[in-house]
């Protein structure tokens, strides 16, 4: 993946993000396993927690149900408030810097000098 956003709500294979360049990922993790198989040494995860990558979320959710009628994503925004904290945030680390928004609220805060 070398730019875009993906929302991915199946299962992933071993080595995910591997040659992940850009873009971002949203992975529905409920089991909390996804970091065992994801490339970890080019790839930063965190929960979304910040206010514009969580809406972006549940609009792509949005979008897919009205364009699929997928069901499981259905339940997921009938269930968004509980639900939202099983999704990943994925980012390669070379992007963190380049992003409009951070993707964690620490990186938002400015350290005092």
């Amino acid at each position: 993946m070398t730019g875009g956003v993906a929302v991915i709500l199946g299962s992933i294979g071993a080595n995910f993000g591997a040659g992940m360049t850009g873009g971002m990922a949203y992975l529905y993790d409920p089991e909390g396993k996804a970091e065992t198989v994801m490339n970890m040494e080019s790839l930063v995860t965190c929960p979304v927690t910040v206010a514009y990558w969580e809406a972006q979320l549940k609009g792509l959710i949005a979008r897919h149900l009205d364009e699929t009628g997928s069901r499981k994503a259905a339940d997921i925004l009938q269930n968004w408030d509980a639900e939202k904290a099983n999704f990943l945030q994925v980012c390669p680390k070379e992007m963190l810097d380049k992003l409009e928004h951070p993707v964690m609220q620490e990186q938002a805060a400015v350290p005092a000098e």
